[in-house]
């Protein structure tokens, strides 16, 4: 995987090799996820069978472009357990902006985790109005998506138009089974991908089992 930052890790936990990041803040665990300490640092284990992003890393994602110092549009951040570990990877100097429509989910992240970590920003807004995001400020450089809407390539392409700037990345987790039951969730991942043909360069399409049944990512580069 192309990741000239070195912010994805490998620790060993309990004698075997797991996904990790680096805890933006030590001590603090978000999902009861294994933390280990090496050396000075403190690594949070990463879950890919709670974490779409983390599945995909392990089934070959060839570009993560979420790095250090980014600034992310995480549209259904839900209780934040993918979320938190993005906030470890743009550390201190990167900003998440978190949007979540759901009122009492959006609670639970905010205690849970938006509290504890300075460089994200939790927003109650519902996606498909982005300019209703007044906490979101300059270009964004990746817009990732992971909502359970029949639309949700449209309500991506429309967040895109709206923040991403010229070369930044979109990350788009299909839920097949959310847009069309009737397909086969290749032929949905496939149909959601040609959604993309204007404006945006495919570069990867993923699919995350067996980590995650019935879902698949997109990656694209944003060309304006």
């Amino acid at each position: 995987m192309e990741n000239e930052e070195g912010n994805i890790f490998w620790v060993k936990v309990e004698g075997e090799k797991r996904l990790a990041t680096l805890n933006l803040v030590p001590g603090n665990q978000v999902y009861k996820e294994k933390l280990v300490k090496i050396n000075d640092e403190e690594f949070r284990a990463w879950d890919p069978f709670r974490s779409k992003l983390g599945a995909a890393i392990m089934n070959d994602l060839q570009i993560l472009p979420i790095v250090r110092k980014s600034r992310v549009l995480y549209l259904g951040v839900s209780t934040g357990t993918t979320a938190s570990h993005v906030s470890d990877i743009v550390g201190p100097n990167g900003i998440v902006f978190c949007v979540e429509h759901t009122s009492r989910v959006a609670r639970e992240f905010l205690d849970r985790v938006a509290s504890h970590r300075s460089n994200m920003v939790p927003i109650l807004q519902d996606a498909r109005n982005p300019k209703e995001y007044f906490a979101v400020y300059g270009t964004i450089d990746v817009v990732y998506v992971d909502i359970a809407q029949p639309d949700q390539t449209e309500i991506a392409i429309l967040n895109c138009k709206t923040y991403l700037k010229k070369g930044g990345y979109l990350m788009l987790v299909v839920k097949t089974r959310s847009i069309d039951v009737t397909k086969t969730p290749s032929e949905v991942t496939r149909m959601e991908a040609k959604k993309l043909k204007n404006g945006f360069e495919l570069v990867q399409e993923l699919d995350l089992a067996p980590y995650e049944k019935d879902h698949s990512m997109l990656v694209a580069k944003y060309l304006g």
